[in-house]
């Protein structure tokens, strides 16, 4: 049986940063390609007694998904949570219409409580109020806020945004917090602004990173 051969001359393998081997439209023509998926860090702040954290650039229509990363978010304030909202291009305010849904896990250190729960109260029902994604801070210094919020296709003028977040706290009540958010923005106009800020206090410390999905 005879052997299928790759024509020398057809790859294109120089080693490059972040690229891996995919096929070209040559025949039998392989090359070094982008790797999917890979996340480009856009820009990151780093929270300082912050009042609000926002994101006005870097939110276009290069990358078709963009991720924040929330780092140890301390809160200066307990009982209290974190939320988005959105600019739609040339807009203010931060106040875009939002339908949001908001299921959470939750469990006590001491093993006694724990529960599986959808929390109506903390949903949008084409709301323009902030979308509640890390709930009931603990203001111990060993307690902090993490996860990550994916919002797509922000520069698409068809849909509406959706967006998905997860996150977890240690929570108030020396608990652990497992926090499933999703829904959409009700808006056609291009997403280009993002702020994050609490429903009290500030944030003390803690980093915000966005990325660009490629």
């Amino acid at each position: 049986m005879a052997l299928s051969k790759v024509n020398f001359n057809s790859l294109n393998l120089t080693p490059t940063a972040s690229k891996t081997v995919v096929f070209n439209s040559n025949n039998n023509g392989i090359e070094a390609g982008d790797v999917g998926g890979s996340l480009v860090l856009i820009s990151e702040q780093t929270a300082s007694s912050s009042s609000t954290i926002s994101f006005t650039s870097g939110i276009d229509s290069t990358y078709k998904e963009y991720i924040f990363k929330f780092i140890d978010i301390h809160s200066s304030a307990g009982n209290n949570y974190m939320g988005f909202q959105a600019n739609a291009s040339g807009g203010s305010g931060f106040n875009e219409t939002v339908t949001s849904t908001y299921f959470r896990a939750y469990h006590q250190e001491d093993g006694n409580s724990g529960s599986l729960s959808y929390d109506a109260a903390r949903d949008l029902a084409q709301g323009t109020g902030l979308i509640e994604i890390i709930s009931d801070f603990n203001t111990d210094n060993d307690a902090c806020g993490v996860g990550t919020l994916h919002i797509f296709d922000p520069s698409n003028t068809t849909f509406v945004k959706h967006f998905i977040a997860r996150t977890t706290i240690y929570h108030y009540s020396a608990a652990a917090r497992d926090m499933f958010v999703a829904g959409y923005i009700n808006t056609t106009s291009a997403i280009d602004e993002i702020q994050f800020k609490l429903s009290s206090g500030n944030i003390d410390s803690g980093t915000i990173k966005l990325y660009g999905v490629t």
